[in-house]
């Protein structure tokens, strides 16, 4: 049965990608079926995926063939089947979506081969969490990076949007580059590419293989899960792409890229020093402020969503930093409720970014522009899209009672167990830990009053907010289910975290179950009851304080007259949208006070009534740029050291072919000079 669905969900990809290609010319029937068979796969996927959590039943899998050392060797797991349900769920709502996003792009570009790479994204990050061999691995990972590049690709008649395909396509290369680099080293040490042979024989790797390993995969992974500072090209191509893709990539495949952190870091390398856990914490703590900051400087709402994906990737190395530094310190207990913490953000990230990313679309395909400040009012044209996307901005914020609050606690909880527990090394790490957590969540929630309230609230400050309608009911309906996900996991979190537990017992090397003093499946417990949460009381005691806060209300105004007019406007007849507050000025002051790290610039434009007199002000406008410290600092030095090399090295190419004969001779002198005797 289960390896009956596994085979039928990657037929129903591989038919939704050849019927969306077949029928490119008729592109009503071609995202019909492309996104029918994709809803179908996803439905298939998330049953799957539930039924091995609940059996505890392993997959496994091998189709051999004529290439040495490959073989296509499949293993779903618990973990594999939790991030299977991630992808699905996803898939499922950006998939239902697409059905009505798409036909604006009827009249401009071919969405029958939009439709072909995307149902073969999907179906390669399916493959990419089942792979069990290295080479078929990377094989499968490539194929996800250039299906999603072509994806970012899609709107090509965009000069912005080329480059940020080939900003992509550099960087995950390298990325790519470096887990090459990785699998090889695991090969030569134990002469494996399986994954399960490599972690049975880890404890044979020895210790400057697994540190090299260590660094490689981490820059491999992490360029792909957007870790600062090689993000650069996560702002770019997320919003590049067609938002329900977006949503997909932020939501999804960039958590590929912790799902094998996890399987590298825990399960195939084993217990590591404490140096390893120290560097990803460090990196999960810079990652989640500096994402939040350059997300609060945003105007473009797809870029400000981008860059809160960076920061939500750094919350969730938290959990896998701290996890690791707890097994490195052998405190199984607490390493596994921190890997815990970083699992469960994952799936909460993905639900509540897909649900921004796709409210955000919405929004883009009814006003045609990404610029908030060009919105305004729009709660009034959109009441459900407004309604979904204040769920997300709650969610994201980490509020009770959803989702992004319960990983959140859980989260603070691990990192204040460090403080209580480590030497002052260890203390000192985990504070700044949870004080950049700290920190993110107060800057997440003012970003997304920002997001919002200039969005949806006030009046339109354009022709299309004024002129906007509601989506269809295509693309309601998945940000209704995306929120009510956000709901469930959040009033769940005791049930989803006890589940969590037994996918790390069985995949990681835990060892134990971390201890509770509390019998209900509802409360999560943490540190032997240092700390508890019941997320269903939470919620309850919600509702009765405004309950009692609003009978309150009515009870003490009941004999109150209430007079009702019109807003004082300073003797101006007529607000307009130009008056109100706007998302630069809202910023402004944050900005100013880490101008070290956005090195502002003010631009000021007056239009006066008359040239000749110079007091009589039309309007007046200021713009504030902030400074892309990695590109001036890094990227842009990097670049201008690469080319000049470049320049350097093609002298070789331009020889004649004596000299080329020269060259193959020498290096075949030093391989067997390196054989004999290295």
């Amino acid at each position: 049965m289960i390896a009956t669905l596994f085979l039928m969900i990657m037929s129903l990809y591989g038919i939704g990608a050849f019927t969306s290609l077949l029928f490119r010319k008729n592109k009503e029937v071609a995202t019909i079926y492309g996104n029918f068979f994709a809803i179908a796969a996803s439905v298939l996927g998330i049953i799957l995926g539930g039924e091995i959590l609940l059996t505890q039943t392993v997959l496994t899998g091998t189709f051999p063939t004529s290439l040495p050392l490959f073989s296509l060797t499949f293993r779903l797991d618990s973990l594999s089947a939790y991030f299977l349900l991630i992808i699905s769920t996803v898939a499922l709502a950006s998939s239902t979506y697409g059905v009505g996003y798409m036909r604006h792009y009827f009249s401009k570009y071919n969405v029958g081969v939009f439709g072909f790479f995307y149902n073969l994204f999907l179906l390669s990050m399916v493959l990419v969490v089942t792979a069990n061999n290295a080479f078929y691995f990377l094989s499968v990972w490539e194929i996800m990076s250039l299906s999603s590049l072509f994806l970012v690709l899609f709107e090509y008649h965009n000069g912005e949007t080329l480059k940020a395909g080939i900003v992509y396509f550099v960087m995950t290369h390298v990325g790519t580059a470096c887990i090459v680099a990785a699998c090889l080293l695991l090969y030569g040490a134990t002469g494996s590419f399986d994954f399960s042979t490599i972690a049975r024989l880890s404890s044979h790797i020895p210790d400057a293989i697994k540190a090299a390993v260590f660094v490689l995969a981490l820059i491999g992974f992490g360029t792909k899960a957007g870790i600062i500072p090689l993000h650069i090209w996560l702002p770019k191509a997320h919003s590049a792409a067609p938002s329900h893709v977006s949503a997909l990539m932020s939501g999804v495949m960039i958590k590929l890229g912790i799902f094998m952190m996890f399987r590298f870091f825990i399960e195939i390398l084993g217990q590591g020093p404490f140096w390893w856990g120290a560097i990803i914490l460090a990196i999960g703590a810079i990652s989640s402020v500096l994402g939040v900051l350059y997300a609060l400087s945003e105007h473009d709402i797809k870029r400000l969503l981008a860059y809160h994906s960076i920061e939500n990737i750094g919350i969730i190395l938290l959990g896998l930093g701290s996890s690791m530094i707890f097994l490195s310190l052998h405190l199984p207990a607490l390493a596994l409720l921190a890997a815990c913490a970083g699992l469960f953000h994952t799936f909460n990230h993905a639900i509540f970014k897909s649900l921004l990313f796709m409210g955000a679309g919405s929004v883009i395909h009814a006003t045609h522009t990404r610029n908030i400040e060009e919105y305004g009012g729009l709660i009034k044209h959109m009441p459900y899209t407004a309604l979904f996307f204040l769920i997300g901005s709650i969610a994201i914020s980490g509020l009770p009672p959803f989702n992004g609050f319960a990983s959140e606690w859980v989260t603070f909880q691990s990192l204040f167990a460090g403080i209580s527990l480590l030497d002052v090394a260890g203390k000192t790490l985990f504070l700044f830990a949870a004080g950049s957590l700290a920190l993110t969540g107060g800057l997440a929630a003012a970003c997304f009053v920002k997001a919002f309230g200039i969005t949806f609230l006030a009046r339109p400050r354009s022709h299309e907010s004024e002129k906007a309608k509601e989506s269809s009911l295509w693309m309601i309906v998945p940000l209704g289910f995306l929120s009510l996900l956000t709901i469930i996991f959040g009033l769940g979190a005791g049930w989803i975290i006890e589940g969590l537990k037994q996918i790390l017992l069985s995949v990681g090397n835990f060892g134990v179950a971390f201890s509770s003093s509390s019998t209900s499946p509802m409360t999560i417990v943490a540190q032997n009851g240092f700390a508890q949460l019941n997320m269903p009381i939470v919620f309850l005691s919600m509702v009765v304080s405004i309950l009692v806060v609003y009978f309150f209300t009515r009870v003490i105004s009941a004999k109150q007259k209430v007079a009702r007019g019109a807003t004082w406007d300073c003797g101006y007849i007529g607000l307009e949208g130009h008056m109100e507050i706007t998302a630069t000025a809202f910023s402004r002051t944050l900005i100013m006070i880490f101008k070290g790290l956005f090195q502002p610039s003010q631009q000021h434009q007056v239009e006066y009534i008359d040239a000749d007199i110079r007091y009589l002000k039309k309007s007046h406008a200021v713009n504030i740029a902030t400074e892309n410290l990695y590109e001036k600092y890094f990227y842009t030095p990097l670049q201008i050291i690469t080319e000049g090399i470049s320049r350097k090295v093609k002298v070789i190419q331009g020889g004649n072919l004596n000299e080329y004969l020269l060259y193959i001779f020498i290096a075949i002198i030093g391989l067997l000079v390196w054989m004999r005797y290295f």
